[in-house]
């Protein structure tokens, strides 16, 4: 088997490109136990050097170790996400407490952490270049961050919570995909009333992948499902399916996730304890731009207010229209959606089955492309020759515009299926370098969009593509010399700034204009659509605005527990939900018992982070719209740095060079319909 690993010899496809054609699930025991065992010879060999102390034999030869196990992680852990089957998920729960080991021996090794706290006691006469500089500092933190300036029984203990932590998170996100998989509201003719043509062509395509030929079928995929709530007009049906999307990971069975919260945030809090923090959010928080809890709680509670305020009216119409319809009573969560619509189509005679014509996937992904090559002077030009992992997938060589050279590949994954896991993400399968020689990126967008023939989207959807490429953008130029600070690896709180920002020139209308044209005329979208378009899309915005930060601030609280030990789930969301006001016909975005981001994901403690870079892409856009001109050189080359630059200045220092200034709250909530001042 080990000749014909693909992992063990060398990817001779062009630019390093993985060969999906020949990589199969049982090649990764192998490669991942030959990965790890590699990688402990390289890290000790550094910590037993004879040598003295060096940035060359110490940092960057930390930066060279560990190859061949980045290699495997990076395609194994894609794979996972993108194109999952049971064997891949069973080598992930077997393997993930191993790699968890693997980085604690590293993290906690003594030898090693004594001579990178050497050099950052001597770094200031070290003759380091900034980046160096930062590299060293990031790196001594992350020693320390990680355990290794410990007791050495405290030590243990990390490492313990480390291995635990690791087995625990996976296997929360694999309970939580086995209930969307699991469930599927399977509908006749008779019971598509309401659903628009797309709709009902994306539930008869999921009939057809789940063997329910001839007939139609609903998932828990947020694409399938916020449809079938917007539009049916059957509300038990509505009801059903809304109890099956808010209960993933909270029903009865081997798939419920409220004892995996309830050892996670006692560890997480066990583990803040070790290194002297009274919480885990305040540990988390340590090593962010806002630093202390406090900050994020300001923030979300300057929104809260009036975004509930907004919510509570938005519900005053809904109900009104819901009367109108010959509704008795009070509506509910499962009707929010679907009287939500009418208002808005009665105010601004706009529904998405008028918009979708005009939302072409393929010309969604041009405008996306086309946009980076206005802003930031680079091209895209698909690729077919070289083999994908999934036929769904589409391959593109991004080019600099002005000189042709290879800035790097790009994968672009846009359809739900019952191999991926849900939602949107950005990942990588290789960053880029240049501190040898020069590598450069493989980056990945994955999306969820219900497949269908033409594959037409909503206006989230495309916010959706725009958002996820603004990510990859952020891997494909960076220029950063050392992998650790490749791309994404900046603050949580500030990663989501370069994709944020992208979000809006979607909505500019020049882009509009060229790009939202109909998939069967081919006329551009008609101007009066287009106003009522932009106008909609403040209409509404309480609902959202409470969903993400009452889902933000419960993430706060479970992480600001200091005795979560005999943590309830249910009664403790219950009992934030009540203290906030929150409306239960709004409800959470993200119920704990499905709440990936924290608990599968890297967000704990940090799902505020999505906000906290509204305020900065908010702000940082009105400085084009201040400028006169979406595309201004000037400010455009200034935004580039800040895609270039990944982890190698401080990340207020990268806002305040392009922006002049250090940003503002307001246009945050003006952007969101919300009362300023």
């Amino acid at each position: 088997m080990s000749a014909d690993n693909p992992f063990f010899t060398p990817w001779t496809a062009e630019f390093g490109f993985p060969p999906f054609d020949r990589i199969l699930p049982e090649h990764f025991p192998a490669a991942l136990d030959r990965g790890m065992e590699e990688g402990l010879a390289e890290f000790d060999a550094i910590a037993a050097s004879a040598e003295a102390p060096t940035f060359a034999n110490t940092i960057e030869a930390m930066e060279a170790a560990g190859r061949l196990l980045n290699r495997v992680c990076s395609v194994f852990f894609n794979l996972n996400s993108s194109h999952t089957n049971g064997e891949l998920e069973a080598i992930a729960r077997d393997y993930s407490p191993k790699l968890a080991q693997y980085n604690a021996r590293i993290s906690l090794n003594p030898a090693l952490f004594e001579r990178v706290a050497d050099l950052y006691a001597r770094r200031d006469g070290l003759g380091l270049e900034p980046d160096q500089m930062r590299l060293l500092e990031r790196s001594h933190l992350g020693f320390v961050r990680s355990g290794a300036a410990l007791e050495p029984e405290a030590k243990v203990r990390m490492a313990e919570i480390s291995e635990r932590l690791a087995t625990l998170t996976t296997l929360f996100g694999q309970h939580v995909q086995a209930d969307e998989q699991a469930w599927q509201l399977v509908l006749e003719e008779a019971d598509l009333d309401g659903l628009p043509g797309y709709v009902r062509e994306a539930a008869a395509q999921a009939a057809a992948e789940r063997g329910a030929e001839g007939k139609y079928v609903i998932t828990l995929l947020r694409s399938s499902v916020e449809p079938f709530l917007t539009f049916s007009t059957r509300r038990d049906l509505r009801e059903k399916a809304h109890r099956a999307w808010t209960s993933r990971g909270a029903n009865a069975g081997e798939t419920n996730n409220r004892d995996l919260i309830r050892e996670i945030v006692a560890l997480r809090t066990e583990q803040a304890r070790l290194l002297g923090y009274p919480t885990y959010a305040d540990y988390k928080l340590d090593d962010t731009m806002a630093k202390q809890p406090t900050a994020v709680m300001t923030l979300l509670n300057q929104v809260w207010e009036p975004a509930r305020a907004q919510a509570i009216a938005e519900r005053g119409l809904i109900q009104a229209e819901a009367e109108r319809a010959g509704f008795d009573g009070a509506i509910e969560a499962w009707d929010w959606r679907f009287y939500a619509e009418r208002v808005r189509k009665a105010r601004y005679d706009l529904d998405d089955g008028e918009i979708k014509p005009y939302f072409l996937l393929e010309n969604m992904v041009r405008a996306a492309f086309d946009t980076a090559t206005r802003l930031f002077g680079i091209t895209f030009v698909e690729r077919t020759d070289l083999p994908l992992y999934h036929p769904d997938a589409r391959l593109y060589e991004v080019r600099d515009k002005e000189t042709g050279r290879h800035v790097g590949l790009f994968i672009q994954d846009n359809f739900a299926r019952a191999s991926k896991r849900s939602g949107a993400w950005m990942s990588s399968y290789r960053d880029s370098e240049s501190y040898v020689e020069e590598v450069t990126p493989i980056i990945v967008n994955n999306s969820n969009f219900a497949k269908s023939r033409p594959s037409l989207l909503t206006f989230n959807d495309a916010e959706t593509l725009f958002h996820e490429f603004g990510h990859a953008l952020h891997g494909l130029l960076s220029k950063a010399r050392y992998p650790s600070q490749s791309g994404t690896s900046v603050r949580r709180d500030f990663v989501e700034f370069p994709s944020q920002v992208y979000e809006h020139w979607l909505s500019a209308p020049e882009t509009l204009r060229a790009y939202a044209v109909h998939h069967e005329t081919g006329e551009p979208i008609p101007e009066e659509l287009l106003g009522r378009l932009l106008e909609a899309r403040k209409f509404g915005q309480g609902f959202d605005t409470v969903a993400y930060t009452g889902s933000a601030l419960m993430d706060m609280e479970i992480h600001s527990q200091a005795n979560p030990d005999n943590l309830d789930p249910e009664a403790f969301e219950r009992d934030v939900l009540d203290r906030l006001g929150m409306p239960k016909e709004v409800g959470l975005m993200h119920r704990l018992p499905h709440f990936k981001h924290l608990f599968s994901g890297g967000y704990a403690a940090g799902y505020y982070s999505y906000m906290w870079s509204e305020v900065l892409d908010a702000d940082g856009f009105d400085a084009f719209k201040e400028a006169g001109d979406l595309f201004d050189p000037r400010l455009a080359a200034r935004l580039k740095d800040i895609y270039e630059a990944g982890d190698t200045r401080d990340p207020m220092e990268l806002y305040v060079a392009f922006r002049g200034r250090e940003p503002q709250t307001d246009a945050l909530l003006r952007n969101r319909g919300l009362p300023v001042g």
